[in-house]
């Protein structure tokens, strides 16, 4: 008798540890970053769950492309920190861009969008890919009647912002979804924000602080909690540039070949790199930046030959690789 009460009370041990061991974590919705600042939200977009789900909806829908062939989520993978892992984007038909697809992370805090910074919020951003002849080359206002064809779309959008389908409504529900890719969980994080300094090696640490010497000067460009400070620079990649960046906007010459500073975070996962995705791995990019570029009128001054040793160049890679937050990666609140 007492074997089979132990022999139970066994079985039931095992069965709650069992269980305990293979629940699912837990992804808090909107979570943001210990050491981020508290983001600016517009009045009429605030987050709600349901906002969250109807733009996470779209995003993955090829309803919004004109054969609806392609969606947001196309060009915008998870599994690559949001970006596409091509060195220039396919549109509808195969069209090829100008440009390499940007990872899509943190974006709550960004003063302006696209490379040449020209729309100031992330609702109007949504518009873009959407009537650009190289990606999804669609009318939004076409796209609303398409909408409105789907039952499920007509009582998310009346759920969601209390009206029927409209560009308010498309674009405030996909940007509230985005503006929840909060990634703030890399080993650097849990190292400088998490207070756990078994999460970088060494080596690591090397390459942190060679990337915040005077030396490199890498964090002055590339400063802050999300690794940029947002200014538009020219890094010497060519003489000549046929994306004429930044001046695209402006017209104004001095602007030239400049293109918004991109964040690092997660870079490990955003190859091939620079603006035409011209550069294939980590390895490639710092040694551009150890050479000192090329000659181009308006290279920033600090991009200059650094005369690092492979071991330094090896323990510079070794620190961006740091800046990769698995958890956002997987984070089965973003999957489709």
């Amino acid at each position: 008798m007492k074997s089979n009460l132990f022999y139970f009370f066994f079985l039931v041990f095992l069965f709650s540890f069992c269980k305990k061991e293979t629940e699912p974590k837990i992804y808090e919705l909107n979570k943001i970053p210990i050491g981020f600042p508290t983001p600016s939200i517009p009045a009429d977009n605030a987050f709600t769950k349901e906002r969250f789900e109807l733009g996470k909806k779209l995003f993955y829908d090829p309803i919004l492309s004109r054969d609806s062939t392609i969606s947001c989520g196309t060009c915008h993978q998870q599994s690559k920190a949001f970006s596409d892992g091509l060195a220039i984007s396919e549109g509808i038909e195969k069209r090829l861009g100008i440009r390499n697809a940007p990872g899509l992370f943190n974006l709550a805090y960004a003063p302006y969008y696209l490379r040449e910074g020209g729309v100031p919020t992330l609702e109007m951003q949504v518009v873009v890919p959407i009537a650009e002849h190289a990606e999804m080359d669609f009318n939004i206002l076409k796209m609303v009647e398409r909408m409105k064809k789907d039952s499920n779309y007509v009582k998310q959008s009346w759920a969601c912002y209390g009206r029927e389908i409209d560009p308010f409504v498309i674009n405030r529900s996909i940007a509230n979804f985005e503006r929840t890719l909060f990634s703030g969980n890399s080993r650097y994080d849990q190292y400088t924000f998490q207070n756990n300094k078994n999460a970088m090696n060494s080596e690591e640490l090397k390459g942190l602080e060679l990337f915040n010497s005077d030396r490199t000067n890498c964090s002055t460009c590339h400063s802050g909690f999300n690794f940029t400070n947002y200014k538009f620079e020219n890094n010497g990649l060519y003489e000549s540039y046929e994306d004429p960046g930044r001046y695209r906007l402006t017209l104004n010459e001095a602007d030239r070949a400049l293109f918004k500073i991109p964040s690092l975070r997660n870079v490990e996962k955003t190859a091939p790199y620079m603006i035409d995705g011209s550069v294939a791995t980590l390895e490639e990019v710092i040694e551009h930046y150890n050479s000192g570029g090329k000659n181009h009128p308006h290279k920033s001054p600090l991009v200059r030959p650094l005369n690092l040793t492979s071991s330094e160049k090896a323990s510079l890679v070794a620190f961006l690789k740091t800046l990769t937050d698995d958890e956002f990666l997987q984070n089965p609140n973003f999957k489709k």
